[in-house]
């Protein structure tokens, strides 16, 4: 309920109680010039809160109500507290003390009422309370009934207002996030996060920054589109796309974009661990998927796929450019510079199932992975011939104690990490190697 109707109706209810007191020869005559005032004050407020547009300035509403205490103060020192009246104009200044205030404006409020009441009497000395006719407090508990049910009416109705607003509200953060989740799924999470969080404005800026960056295709992929329908193929597609995204979030890589069968990925962007722990992480990724292809060659032999397919990748790192490049209206978050184009070169000599990397690369993993010097190559952008290598494996997985270990036959995989199997499975794999030898020898 608006301030300016309150506070209409609680002066109104004054009023006519002061008329009241005076028709009924229980107030002093005199007193009739508090009925304009208590008329006029809260005109007054109304003209000069709009005229200066401080309607939903909450300090001067909070001081209009602390003047509103002052004057309800020096109204029961003119009626002499008499005692069904004063209680009735306290329930309505309390009342809108609490619900337009608060705690803090009822309890200052009532100090101020309490000041301007009490402090006239130690000049007139303190008046016996005499009991007001019928007629009067009969005015005075009309007047307060209407102005308490009037203002607990609006109240209610705001309280209504407030609930549908929060019901609409939540409903549509529901539906934002139920967008921003789908709309997600066209930028790679570390991107989506860093814009729904802030971190990040969507604009066209761009930064300089040394990236790790890697590009992959399948080998193979060409001849199969020829032999599956378009339906299987993309199936398949989609489903090798799955695979090696979540290895490559696994290991904190952003991924760019999907061409084809070829996958962009780099490292170093929005977040970065420094430049070789990101070279590092790019490569073992590329590690993980090289293994993983076993896997999913596999599978796809069960669903009688025969064509052998195997992913080749180049990796370089160095400084690129990376942001947001398009227009106003559509823009792309990606990278571009020489190492864009050295990566994709890379990818394109690389064998099937090889890890061709450029010299910077190489240094920034060598004491970790072991690499092949795989001779100079040209590249278009690069004015001399650039030394490139192929990762083997990370150095403390080659060997007689490695923990990693791999074989493929025809009808066969296997993938074996003993790092990551647990204690309670390493039983569950031995009787799982155990039935399939026994097997093959009752075949024999």
């Amino acid at each position: 309920m608006p301030d300016y109707n309150a506070r209409v109706l609680a002066y109104l209810a004054g009023a006519a109680t002061v008329l009241a007191g005076i028709h009924a020869n229980f107030l002093d005559a005199s007193l009739i010039w508090g009925v304009p005032m208590m008329l006029l004050w809260p005109q007054l407020v109304f003209f000069v809160t709009r005229h200066f547009r401080l309607q939903r300035n909450l300090t001067i509403r909070h001081r209009a109500l602390l003047i509103d205490g002052a004057l309800t103060g020096v109204m029961l020192n003119l009626i002499d507290f008499s005692i069904v009246p004063t209680l009735f104009v306290l329930l309505m200044l309390n009342f809108s003390f609490v619900i337009v205030g608060g705690v803090r404006i009822w309890a200052q409020g009532l100090g101020i009422m309490t000041a301007t009441a009490v402090l006239p009497l130690f000049v007139t000395g303190i008046p016996a309370p005499e009991e007001a006719p019928l007629f009067v407090s009969a005015v005075a508990g009309i007047g307060a009934a209407i102005y308490v049910c009037v203002t607990a009416f609006y109240t209610h109705q705001q309280a209504v207002a407030l609930v549908t607003a929060k019901s609409q509200i939540q409903y549509q953060r529901e539906q934002s996030i139920a967008l921003s989740h789908k709309l997600a799924k066209y930028l790679s999470p570390q991107v989506w996060q860093s814009i729904f969080t802030g971190e990040r404005d969507v604009r066209l800026e761009t930064q300089r920054k040394k990236l790790c960056v890697f590009f992959s295709d399948i080998r193979g992929f060409t001849e199969l589109s020829e032999e599956m329908e378009p339906e299987a193929l993309t199936e398949l597609l989609n489903n090798y796309f799955t695979e090696m995204s979540q290895i490559a979030l696994k290991h904190g890589g952003t991924i760019d974009k999907f061409v084809g069968d070829s996958i962009m990925i780099f490292f170093g962007d929005p977040t970065s661990r420094g430049a070789k722990d990101d070279t590092l992480a790019c490569v073992a990724m590329a590690i993980d998927m090289r293994k993983h292809m076993q896997i999913l060659r596999q599978k796809w032999r069960s669903q009688g796929i025969r064509t052998p397919l195997e992913i080749r990748m180049g990796i370089s790192t160095g400084f690129c450019t990376v942001g947001n490049f398009g227009a106003d209206t559509r823009m792309d978050y990606t990278i571009i510079g020489k190492e864009v184009n050295l990566a994709s070169r890379l990818e394109s000599l690389a064998e099937p199932g090889e890890i061709l990397v450029a010299y910077e690369t190489f240094s920034l993993i060598k004491d970790k992975i072991l690499c092949r010097d795989k001779g100079d190559i040209t590249v278009k952008g690069f004015g001399r011939p650039m030394p490139i290598y192929e990762v083997v494996d990370f150095r403390r997985d080659i060997g007689d104690r490695r923990s990693f270990f791999e074989t493929e036959r025809e009808g066969f995989a296997m993938y074996l990490d003993s790092d990551k199997v647990s204690t309670s499975e390493r039983e569950a794999i031995l009787a799982a190697l155990d039935e399939a030898s026994q097997r093959l020898r009752n075949e024999d």
